[in-house]
């Protein structure tokens, strides 16, 4: 039985929102922040927007953009030494969830001694860190919202999850036109990431009367309007849309959490260095039938969301309909089908390393069907050969 706690941010949403940046940065108390951003987004545009507002309100600041897709133990190491040595006082991450993810990171290290590995695990963290405001950048990483935190250790070659209710930020600032400059592959992934997350909350052992609401709003968004946005850049009705569902599933997913689909993404994408949620959409339809016969009924409730028709069939019919619907959503979106496909190489030994550390991340407990190590080899060798 887990508890129903409910934790989330202050929200701040809209187009334009990026504009309260330095007002929210004034309002912890902040007099120099730690920008924590990519190369993309700063490409994009968003930092010189963001800028201004910050010195507006009198905040000075230090800008970070060092890290890769999925970021690495050392890059926090080096983020950790830029912020202390800046003398900032707040961090404000700007950017998808690579970024936050770091944020979030040096948030821990610059309160903490010892390494970002000490802190693996759940509630490993104990010292109250600095003000956290986040501005995401893409629908789907949730990582604004949400109480985790995902690093690659270089040295093992696999992501390491923190988990923390200290991980929640104070500010998650989303503001929908930033979605307008990402591209159509990043859309349908962190689309799908997000998918990914509303389908896990809701057959979570620890989902509850409050997430559930999120969850089933989330699909019903993602399912009527991802190929919308992943087909244009200035549909802004697409956009508001799927900011919203991104910010919903991982309201959901923070607080009931996620399970076998994130936790066996962490090590493919940890072993591989595939986009998060792309592993996501090649796993979540194998996942989903192998949890089927513990969730049929909400399955089927995410049939419906998903725009499947509510009558006419039986419970597991419509169920399987879950199954079938997802999976022909990321073919409509073009994304693969399997890890082969994505230029993963299979072998017997990497499925069963791969297998073996997905059995200890933590995402596996909340799952809704109890998975051991054989389980959980044969839902990867399936998604691997599609």
């Amino acid at each position: 039985m887990f508890n129903q706690e409910f934790r989330i941010p202050e929200i701040i949403f809209g187009r334009g929102a990026i504009e309260q940046v330095g007002y929210c940065a004034r309002r912890v108390g902040a007099e120099k922040v730690f920008v924590v951003t990519d190369p993309g987004v700063s490409d994009a545009g968003w930092i010189d927007v963001a800028l201004p507002f910050l010195k507006q309100e009198e905040v000075d600041y230090e800008i970070w953009h060092d890290l890769t897709e999925n970021p690495k133990d050392y890059e926090v190491e080096q983020a950790t030494r830029a912020y202390i040595d800046s003398k900032c006082d707040a961090i404000v991450a700007i950017g998808g969830g690579s970024p936050i993810d770091v944020a979030k990171a040096v948030a821990v290290m610059a309160a903490h001694p010892g390494t970002i590995h000490d802190y693996e695990g759940v509630d490993k963290i104990t010292n109250p860190l600095p003000p956290m405001i986040m501005v995401p950048s893409t629908a789907g990483s949730g990582a604004d919202i949400t109480q985790f935190a995902v690093i690659m250790d270089s040295k093992r070659n696999l992501k390491m999850i923190l988990i923390s209710k200290s991980l929640v930020p104070d500010i998650s600032i989303t503001d929908p036109l930033i979605l307008t400059t990402k591209d159509p592959q990043l859309t349908a992934n962190t689309g799908m990431d997000a998918l990914a997350h509303a389908i896990e909350a809701y057959v979570s052992l620890a989902a509850n009367f409050l997430t559930d609401s999120y969850s089933l709003t989330a699909i019903r968004l993602i399912s009527a309007y991802l190929g919308k946005s992943v087909a244009s850049k200035t549909n802004l009705e697409a956009k508001d849309a799927m900011a919203k569902a991104s910010l919903l599933a991982a309201i959901a997913a923070s607080n009931a959490l996620i399970g076998a689909v994130h936790a066996l993404a962490h090590q493919v994408g940890g072993k591989f260095d595939l986009p998060h949620g792309m592993a996501n959409a090649i796993l979540l339809p194998h996942v989903m039938e192998y949890n089927y016969p513990a969730c049929i009924e909400r399955l089927a409730d995410i049939a419906e969301a998903l725009g499947q028709p509510a009558g006419g069939t039986n419970l597991r019919e419509r169920a399987r309909g879950a199954i079938e619907a997802v999976r022909g959503l990321a073919r409509e979106l073009g994304i693969v089908e399997s890890f082969a496909g994505a230029g993963c190489l299979y072998s017997e030994e990497v499925i069963h390393t791969l297998s073996a550390n997905a059995v200890k991340d933590a995402c596996l407990i909340t799952n809704p069907r109890d998975a051991g190590l054989t389980d959980i080899c044969g839902i990867l060798s399936r998604a691997f050969s599609g």
